[in-house]
């Protein structure tokens, strides 16, 4: 029992000098309230075109799955507000693409963590996951008290609001476990009433064929025209029902160097976004998550702002 308590507390501490923003520890377990929703989720559509969405419907919902023998979901959360944001005369990037890709800068932390941890504690067994296979992240952070999830269906904190990336990682290591924290929404509706495209069809329930991030990013096929004129500039990604939240007041600037933007992005106007060449776009995204949409796809996201 000491033990378990000693553990956790030095994982803790070494995720906060490693520069996430907190840690928090769930028992790896099925997730049995998430099972009915996301089989309904999917059974309605609600995926769109994100086949792989389908897939590992058993792994998604129980870790023991994805790693043998596992006993804790340590769930993290960085932080990616920036300190400043892009000219007011230009189409728009989700605020996590400004910088270099997130999975890269977080997995190398997380490899981090694991390395201290086979040092400190042991030889200890666990994968690290960061938007790349088939968890439930979100789930996983609320579980661990990191957040709630709120009405637009991402984590929310009192402390700092939305603006940060989840990652985990799932362990055969006993520790102790966090508690899930109270939902702060009450009877605000700002996200539902803000989302240009109707997205978030009730509370807590997000259509994702009809939100403008799956349609920038994750669409391969032309955009549905009945969309036109509802995109409110947004060309990657879309922060409309984060920035309308009342809680991201209180997110603070992020202090990772890795998610300054190239100073070229923020002063870009529309009229340099529609004659952005592949070359620029080499330049201005070369080590960037925006590479996922490829120089065609956001020609194809400006073309449709136009």
């Amino acid at each position: 029992m000491k033990n378990k308590k000693k553990n956790t507390q030095l994982i803790k501490t070494e995720a906060k000098r490693l520069g996430f923003l907190s840690c928090g520890i769930s028992k790896a377990v099925f997730l049995e309230e998430e099972a009915p929703r996301l089989e309904k989720w999917l059974s309605q559509g609600m995926h769109g075109e994100m086949g792989y969405m389908e897939n590992h419907f058993d792994k998604r919902l129980d870790p023991t799955k994805l790693v043998e023998g596992s006993k804790s979901v340590i769930s993290l959360l960085l932080n990616y507000y920036p300190q400043e944001e892009q000219n007011k005369n230009s189409f728009k990037l989700s605020k996590y693409a400004y910088g270099q890709d997130y999975h890269h800068i977080i997995k190398s932390k997380l490899r981090q963590l694991q390395d201290f941890i086979k040092e400190e504690i042991g030889e200890v067994n666990g994968r690290a996951f960061v938007d790349s296979a088939p968890v439930l992240d979100k789930a996983w952070a609320a579980k661990s008290g990191l957040g709630w999830i709120g009405k637009h269906s991402n984590l929310l904190t009192q402390q700092t609001g939305s603006f940060y990336f989840i990652a985990e990682l799932i362990v055969d290591l006993e520790l102790h476990h966090d508690s899930p924290v109270t939902d702060h929404c009450g009877s605000c509706t700002a996200c539902l009433d803000a989302c240009p495209t109707e997205a978030i069809v009730e509370p807590y329930v997000v259509d994702g064929s009809k939100c403008i991030s799956y349609f920038t990013i994750e669409l391969k096929n032309e955009i549905p025209t009945e969309f036109k004129g509802q995109f409110e500039d947004w060309m990657f990604g879309c922060d409309i029902c984060q920035d309308v939240c009342p809680w991201n007041r209180f997110s603070k600037p992020h202090s990772e160097p890795l998610f300054n933007p190239n100073p070229e992005l923020l002063s870009m106007t529309k009229k340099d976004w529609e004659e952005i060449t592949e070359d620029v776009f080499k330049k201005v995204f070369q080590k960037s998550a925006v590479k996922r949409t490829k120089f065609t796809g956001l020609k194809r996201n400006i073309d449709f702002l136009k």
